[in-house]
């Protein structure tokens, strides 16, 4: 059987209802997007009514993209975001860091010491290393060794050292000890007591701004009943003010026990001291005046000189002259 075919009225009725379709779809969206730019552009008039929309900007410059009807910190964030090194560029102009803000050392940048002598020389009297500790912001053992001094022992001190003679068996030579050592306080704040003794032992001097001797921290507390000696040591700051025992028995002091604990004094303190040091090194700065000798010939005067040396001098200038003439 046959189709028929379909009328060509009909055939030509098809194309223009679809294009009809077509133009409706368009309409509509277009009325979509009119209503759509209608809410939009109440929306922008509110926002700049209630000031939260800044003014459009100049002809020629990049305005950064903003998101309509987004909340003023969600835009401000996105700005800080795009411009970091400008946003804090100007903070860090505009105000001025408080002591607060001058926080103390990293934990893994500070370390605490302490280190046991024993004596050398006529009667013992020369103090050398015997053996030295080293401990971490956590109280963590980083170095613990037994040291054989450069001269012969002549007495070991047990009694405060707590070095015997077999502790001499395994000890290691004091140069390689104190590389290992000075490798270690490298760079990092170091805490300790009494930190004079320990750095004289070692051959060392540790930069002053780097070092927390413990013996100033009754001075922070402003506790009067520390300050009936002139230093404390570190055995009563320990009963006092971290409520421990420690150097007891009769095998004399623990260099690993003492260096904890002069870390346990600092942590104590840490805010306190930290801050005041910060305060003092801006006073410092700010407080220093410039340097505006620039003619050293002036310190050859004579009023420089002392004054036995200047006589001499004098003395032997004339003699010279006398001589010539």
């Amino acid at each position: 059987m046959v189709p028929r075919e379909a009328p060509e009225s009909a055939q030509c009725l098809c194309p223009s209802l679809a294009s009809l379709n077509a133009k409706d779809v368009l309409r509509r969206k277009h009325k979509r997007r009119s209503r759509q730019h209608q809410r939009f552009m109440a929306r922008k008039a509110l926002l700049q009514e209630q000031g939260l929309l800044s003014t459009p900007p100049e002809p020629g410059s990049s305005p950064l993209p903003m998101r309509w009807g987004a909340p003023p910190g969600r835009e401000a964030s996105s700005r800080a975001r795009q411009h970091p090194k400008a946003e804090s560029g100007n903070a860090s102009a505009s105000r001025k860091p408080t002591p607060r803000e001058f926080a103390g050392p990293v934990p893994t940048r500070c370390v605490a010491i302490d280190c046991e002598m024993v004596g050398t020389g006529p009667r013992g009297r020369v103090s050398e290393l015997a053996r030295c500790s080293v401990v971490s912001y956590h109280g963590d053992v980083l170095y613990d060794k037994y040291i054989r001094p450069e001269m012969p022992i002549v007495d070991y001190r047990t009694r405060w050292s707590g070095i015997t003679r077999q502790h001499m068996r395994k000890a290691i030579p004091f140069q390689v000890a104190q590389k290992e050592i000075l490798k270690l306080l490298k760079g990092k704040v170091v805490v300790g007591h009494a930190l004079h003794n320990d750095f004289q032992a070692l051959k060392y001097v540790h930069p002053r701004g780097q070092t927390r001797d413990t013996t100033y921290v009754p001075n922070l507390l402003s506790q009067p009943g520390l300050h009936t000696r002139t230093r404390v040591s570190l055995k009563d700051l320990a009963l006092q003010l971290l409520h421990k025992k420690i150097q007891v028995g009769q095998h004399g002091h623990s260099s690993v026990e003492d260096a904890m604990t002069a870390m346990e004094l600092y942590r104590l303190v840490e805010v306190r001291w930290e801050e005041q040091e910060a305060s003092s090194l801006q006073t410092h700065a700010e407080d220093r005046d410039p340097d505006s000798s620039t003619d050293m010939e002036q310190y050859m005067e004579d009023q420089y000189w002392p004054e036995d040396l200047a006589q001499g001098t004098s003395r032997g200038m004339g003699e010279a002259q006398g001589r010539r003439e």
